[in-house]
């Protein structure tokens, strides 16, 4: 969630869960994710959901537009289930996992008597994730839904030889992660020289780790998320060379 640690609002969450399913065991991700930042809760998502066991329920509330007519959902996967709304916030499983169907939640029934205008999460989200998790049927939840959202520029574009790619998350050390996955670069890049380059600072190579550079040196690698970041050793990328979540980023492959 995007709640911080203030309020009691995901314990308030945790408390429904327990309430319908005593026995549930749930772990929180994050609630620091950046206020009413959809694109940041879905990068998150993916990158966290893989390390949890088959069958465990994602539930996300980074919901601007709670009240509004955006629906709540319920996603399906080959390992997973999510539930949260319609609002994009599942795109990068959309993009990663792929899904094998979508509900919109549709029965009051599961969600608690009073439903604010503006909290979901306990409301709707919670109760349907408890009563998913006691093995109620996705089809008694809801019903299919096909015209769910998904963000747009996700992925980046080649063109004209050079990969137009962007910054989408700035962790706690101030690393600029990209939306460029090892994967994708190794498809477009190759063995083929290339440079990055990120708000007028240019990198030639790839390293392996922080280890490879001298402290304060500006650097390129994939790290633990398996995306392309940009670092400075034992400094705060962010701060010091004043990048921000949306920098762009150009990877230029010589042809």
């Amino acid at each position: 969630t995007d709640f911080g640690d203030e309020g009691g609002y995901p314990g308030i969450m945790k408390g429904v869960i327990l309430s319908v399913n005593p026995d549930c065991h749930i772990i929180d991700i994050t609630h620091q994710v950046s206020p009413q930042n959809v694109e940041e809760a879905a990068f998150l998502l993916n990158n966290s959901c893989s390390y949890f066991p088959e069958r465990s329920i994602h539930v996300v509330v980074v919901d601007p537009g709670v009240g509004s007519e955006r629906k709540p959902i319920l996603v399906e996967t080959d390992k997973y289930w999510f539930v949260g709304p319609d609002n994009g916030v599942f795109s990068f499983v959309f993009l990663m996992e792929g899904f094998k169907k979508v509900w919109e939640i549709t029965n009051k029934s599961y969600f608690l008597p009073e439903v604010s205008s503006t909290f979901h999460g306990r409301d709707i989200f919670s109760p349907v994730a408890a009563h998913l998790s006691l093995g109620v049927p996705a089809g008694k939840l809801g019903k299919e839904f096909k015209k769910f959202v998904v963000l747009k520029d996700l992925e980046p574009k080649l063109e004209s030889g050079v990969i137009k790619a962007k910054v989408i998350y700035v962790d706690h050390f101030g690393n600029l992660i990209s939306n460029v996955s090892k994967d994708l670069f190794g498809r477009f890049v190759a063995d083929k020289p290339f440079k990055i380059s990120v708000g007028g600072k240019v990198i030639q190579k790839l390293s392996l780790s922080y280890a490879d550079v001298q402290d304060g040196e500006v650097l390129a690698l994939f790290g633990s998320t398996r995306w392309l970041e940009i670092s400075v050793k034992n400094g705060n990328c962010q701060r010091e060379l004043g990048f921000r979540r949306g920098a762009e980023l150009d990877i230029i492959i010589a042809q």
